[in-house]
């Protein structure tokens, strides 16, 4: 299977010059070059590692050190997968439905711009309509819960916001 930090090593370099506000390209998160970066040395000479050696047999392992990036598969697999379980003991026993919201492309730059407060105002007419579009017979008939879930392990807002809601 091709590892994300293969994709990054063959189309980082262009995609981070498209992503330079300073040669006009549409302005990245320092936290999203600071992962892809992770990404790629994680667990290569670039963050060093240690030499095990047996004692039975004296046989010799080189064991790169990991980036520890919260978004580096390599390193948050297994988190996130606990997170998920955790996840599911917290949900109500009714049907749950998955919500995406697209962002028109003209909205895109100044979304990226200015995400703490854009974002914000974006789920919150997601969250009002998905409410008010649910309540009509037509579609659902009852009052549905909706909230917000960057898709992250931790509440930061990102460029890929998630709703979900729930209801009968």
């Amino acid at each position: 299977m091709i590892e994300v930090a293969e994709v990054f090593r063959r189309f980082a370099d262009d995609y981070l010059s498209a992503h330079d506000a300073g040669k006009g390209g549409a302005s990245m998160l320092p936290s999203h070059r600071r992962a892809i970066t992770d990404i790629l040395a994680c667990r290569t000479e670039a963050l060093g590692g240690h030499l095990w050696r047996c004692d039975a047999c004296s046989a010799e392992v080189y064991s790169y050190h990991s980036c520890k990036n919260r978004s580096c598969p390599k390193c948050h697999t297994d988190q996130t997968k606990r997170w998920l379980e955790a996840r599911k003991i917290e949900m109500l026993p009714c049907r749950y439905f998955h919500v995406t919201i697209t962002v028109p492309e003209e909205l895109r730059d100044v979304l990226r711009a200015n995400q703490r407060d854009g974002y914000a105002l974006l789920m919150k007419a997601a969250a009002e309509s998905i409410i008010e579009i649910a309540r009509d017979s037509r579609y659902v008939g009852a009052t549905v819960g909706a909230g917000r879930r960057p898709a992250g392990i931790d509440d930061r807002v990102v460029a890929h916001e998630h709703e979900r809601g729930g209801g009968q």
